[in-house]
């Protein structure tokens, strides 16, 4: 399993260089991460917008505009139509979000007849490099589905299945967060949990071990799951925590970051492409580990 982000750049590095789409790309775009991510030799960028915005860049690498693939298209729906075009006719590898909001931005990219949408939903995936632990550890869904359903949160669960199968974790722990430990039809989430961990019981999530619902005393402190009469191998050992809404996912991964200093990066799943994000809460110094997961993640979606 992946231990920190430090490897995960490793091991990105090793893939080989990806063509990742820039789409828009405007005048003043920050192009911080893209810098370091091709300094690195992991990726290989076209833009899709203004030739003026990234000749600047180029020239500062010591190229020519005209050795940098640009496609010229002010207008920002069209550029990004482009770059998901050129992703579907396997042109491009990688789609990084450049001068656009993420709500317009999405609403394109899970398109189901003309965007990138492979699941039944797509969600987010907060990837935390915690000090005091071992190994990456994931949160979700952290920004796209409000109020999921059962049927949601089923296809939440496989999505992050699958970027903990990417990441080296052969048998994942997940924690199906509710506000109490206890099913209670009372309080929906616990209701949900405890059906995924029936699922994951008898293996319709493979090779994984889920335990909810679990409050967070008893997902993160094995003392605290025993006294309350919780026996998991999860508790205090958890890989995977799901979150019951976005409004505690997001809450969760902002004060993780803003309060805890913990880095992290966000990976977008269900879609058939890699999509870099760049979502407002994810630190700036994190933003090439998103480059780097997204290379992880190419031809394993």
């Amino acid at each position: 399993m992946m231990t920190n982000f430090e490897q995960i750049r490793s091991e990105a590095k090793a893939k080989g260089k990806k063509k990742m789409v820039v789409a828009p790309v405007p005048a003043g775009m920050d192009f911080t991460a893209l810098s370091e991510a091709v300094s690195e030799g992991m990726v290989a960028p076209i833009f899709i917008g203004s030739s003026d915005a990234m000749s600047p860049w180029a020239k500062a690498r010591g190229k020519k505009a005209s050795d940098i693939e640009c496609v010229e298209e002010p207008d920002a729906l069209k550029a990004l139509a482009l770059a998901i075009e050129k992703l579907r006719k396997g042109e491009a590898d990688i789609l990084m979000r450049g001068d656009m909001a993420p709500g317009p931005f999405l609403g394109i990219v899970l398109d189901r007849e003309k965007g990138l949408l492979k699941e039944r939903v797509a969600s987010v995936v907060s990837v935390f490099d915690p000090p005091s632990v071992n190994r990456v550890t994931m949160v979700t869904d952290t920004y796209i589905n409000s109020f999921p359903s059962i049927v949601e949160k089923v296809a939440i669960t496989e999505n992050v299945i699958r970027l903990a199968g990417v990441l080296g974790f052969a048998t994942p722990k997940i924690a199906a967060l509710s506000a109490i430990e206890q099913v209670n039809p009372a309080i929906p989430s616990t209701m949900d949990a405890a059906i995924l961990s029936k699922m994951a019981e008898r293996r319709q999530f493979g090779d994984v071990v889920l335990e909810g619902p679990l409050d967070i005393d008893c997902a993160v402190s094995r003392r605290a799951a025993t006294r309350k009469g919780v026996h998991s191998a999860v508790t205090g050992h958890g890989d995977i925590y799901l979150m019951p809404n976005v409004e505690a996912g997001l809450l969760m991964a902002e004060l993780t970051v803003f309060i805890g200093q913990t880095p992290m990066a966000c990976a977008l799943m269900g879609v058939s492409r890699p999509v870099v994000l760049n979502l407002p809460f994810v630190p700036a110094e994190n933003r090439v580990t998103e480059i780097e997961l997204a290379v992880l993640l190419c031809g394993r979606l």
